[in-house]
């Protein structure tokens, strides 16, 4: 697949692709970035890319022109124009380009978005800055406005590096332990995953959309905590119920908004249910 990202700021990607799994995913040519500078598509000395905002008001907005160059520039017409043919693949809906407006607006960006996005073609990312992106730009061109959270950052450049970094990893061949981008927060259910060794109990539930257990390494006693002894005693089904009362535990604590989507066994609401009565 491959990632576009529009930005005034292009150097501040310099170092954010040179580490860790999109360095090696880069490299392997699992995953391709391109990097395009806003102002390279303006023609004024200046190189202006933002004006006032009509109607008054505070900040600056970036300009249409600009950045409907910048997309033409990667073969992207105004949504109207489009074919389904062109945007999609032929056979599959999913293998095709998505234009993606970065904004404060946007709808929340999940760990299920990273995976829709992992299963596209080519992404076009748009940084926002200053006071957002002419709203024309956003109606005409962009398929979705994507926010990674409740607050406001400086511009949409912090955001694309994590929806790039949240994609690429769930690209088969990007993480050294396939498995890993299952059982993980917001990860699959049980259901959807298949990779159980024969003759050997499972030690971990599927996610369903709770968050991760907590994890625990070498040396068993640190800081005068010592490491569940569940969890060093080699029974699986064992350390796998422990593991999933944890994660219903930590989710209750943190994310209890998470509860009433996730994909719950009878078995976890009885779990949950004891939990909240302990807590009371």
């Amino acid at each position: 697949m491959r990632f576009e990202i529009v930005t005034i700021f292009p150097g501040f990607f310099a170092g954010i692709f040179e580490n860790g799994i999109l360095r090696r995913a880069l490299a392997e040519g699992l995953v391709e970035v391109g990097v395009h500078d806003l102002r390279e598509f303006t023609h004024d000395r200046h190189r202006t890319v933002d004006d006032r905002p009509f109607g008054g008001g505070e900040g600056m907005v970036l300009k249409p022109e600009p950045l409907a160059e910048a997309l033409g520039s990667l073969g992207i017409a105004p949504k109207a124009e489009r074919s389904k043919k062109e945007w999609l693949a032929e056979d599959d809906a999913a293998a095709g380009t998505r234009v993606i407006l970065l904004s404060a607006q946007g709808r929340p960006f999940t760990q299920a978005m990273a995976r829709e996005l992992a299963a596209l073609e080519r992404v076009v990312l748009i940084c926002g800055r200053y006071e957002g992106v002419d709203e024309r730009v956003n109606q005409l061109y962009c398929d979705m406005e994507l926010s990674i959270g409740d607050y406001v950052l400086s511009g949409g450049e912090l955001a694309a590096a994590v929806v790039v970094d949240a994609a690429t990893r769930l690209l088969p061949g990007a993480l050294g332990n396939e498995a890993s981008s299952e059982f993980e927060s917001f990860g699959a259910a049980d259901a959807e995953i298949a990779t159980d060794v024969e003759g050997v109990p499972r030690s971990q539930h599927g996610a369903g959309g709770l968050l991760d257990y907590p994890h625990f390494t070498r040396p068993a006693e640190f800081g005068g905590l010592r490491a569940p002894e569940v969890l060093m005693n080699g029974d699986h089904r064992e350390i796998r119920r422990w593991r999933r009362e944890q994660q219903l535990r930590k989710t209750l604590a943190n994310r209890p908004d998470l509860l009433a989507a996730a994909a719950l066994s009878k078995e976890d609401r009885k779990l949950l249910e004891a939990i909240q009565r302990e807590a009371d």
